[in-house]
């Protein structure tokens, strides 16, 4: 690009700049690694004394996952992943059925579950290095809990989301990702889901699953397997940001086959690898963008969205909710498609 420009997000209300005239290099944001915690991880094993009674424990048994839950003083053993309530939850279980009253249009009672999923026995299995065996565990344990938090009358959406290094949000180093449940649909949901709706209504078909044919061909496309594709997005916020969308359409991230639920786990690998390998193990979020509402199933297309945490936020962006990246998605895209190549090179040695 010959000069700046300034997109629009594909749904969203949302303007970001793309600065060329500050063009950076992916390397220009690379950073020393992040000194490791020292201390007693209260997630690893011989430590589940530390925290409360896990909600959901997979152990394999004669190579099978079995699925169990601890109550009072029970901590199990020799556990594979386990999900436990986090002990300062955002969001908090009612007690009683009044809890949930919304009392009034600015306030409601922040009732709802905030789960700590610990992905594994190994306290630096972090997805960018872990066994794809491994990564088919955190995702099933993600739908096992959306499965069941849906049910509650007080859930209208579940978030799943990981902090990846202590610069974008995480407070313990052990790798671990979180889920936290709304009474409410929060916004940028909500907008997703409205012009979703609209585009439905004119056309009778998906806005996203003709963002990806149409991303899937162009130049910000990163990669694909027979599931899932991922991309650059148009109006990316952060640099190197890159978005995964299953391919057959689905609103509810629970309606994954296990062959989807593998590739996906096979996705994670690659590319949270591949960032690893640009960019020196940074500092990432990642959060899973799916709609439990029945009304959503033909117009909404669950995906997940990867920001690397690279640049921070300042003055600008906080006073107008506008942003600047200084790394194209175009020249993103090349990058990662390029480390991507490596990425499979060294997995299949």
């Amino acid at each position: 690009m010959a000069s700046n420009e300034v997109r629009k997000d594909y749904l969203l209300n949302r303007w970001v700049v793309i600065a060329s005239n500050r063009k950076k290099r992916p390397t220009d944001f690379v950073k020393k690694q992040e000194t490791k915690q020292e201390g007693v991880c209260p997630l690893c094993p011989g430590n589940e004394h530390l925290t409360p009674p896990a909600v959901l424990v997979y152990r394999l048994a004669d190579g099978k996952i079995i699925k169990e839950k601890e109550h009072g003083d029970l901590r199990l053993k020799d556990w594979v992943l386990r999900v436990i309530p986090n002990i300062y939850p955002a969001f908090v279980v009612p007690k009683q059925k009044e809890e949930i009253i919304t009392k009034s249009s600015q306030l409601v009672n922040a009732v709802g579950h905030h789960e700590v999923i610990v992905e594994s026995s190994c306290h630096d299995e972090h997805p960018s290095v872990a066994r794809i065996s491994q990564l088919i565990h955190t995702i099933n344990a993600y739908l096992d809990r959306i499965n069941v938090l849906s049910t509650k009358p007080y859930v209208k959406h579940i978030a799943v989301f990981k902090n990846h290094g202590a610069n974008a949000g995480a407070s313990l180093s052990h790798t671990h990702s979180q889920l936290i449940t709304t009474p409410f649909l929060p916004t940028t949901l909500e907008e997703e889901l409205k012009a979703s709706k609209q585009f439905w209504n004119k056309n009778g078909k998906c806005i996203f699953c003709d963002i990806i044919k149409k991303e899937k061909s162009g130049p910000r496309f990163i990669w694909k397997n027979k599931s899932f594709v991922v991309f650059a997005p148009y109006a990316s916020v952060n640099p190197m940001e890159f978005w995964v969308f299953p391919k057959r359409h689905q609103s509810n991230m629970v309606n994954m086959s296990q062959d989807e639920v593998k590739d996906l786990a096979e996705t994670l690998r690659v590319c949270l690898g591949t960032l690893k390998s640009l960019l020196n193990d940074p500092p990432y979020n990642f959060g899973f963008h799916t709609i439990l509402q029945e009304d959503a199933q033909d117009c909404y297309h669950w995906h997940l969205e990867v920001y690397p945490k690279v640049l921070t936020w300042a003055g600008f962006e906080k006073s107008t909710g506008m942003y600047i990246n200084m790394i194209s998605p175009e020249d993103a895209a090349v990058e990662l498609r390029v480390a991507v190549n490596a990425e499979l090179k060294a997995l299949q040695k």
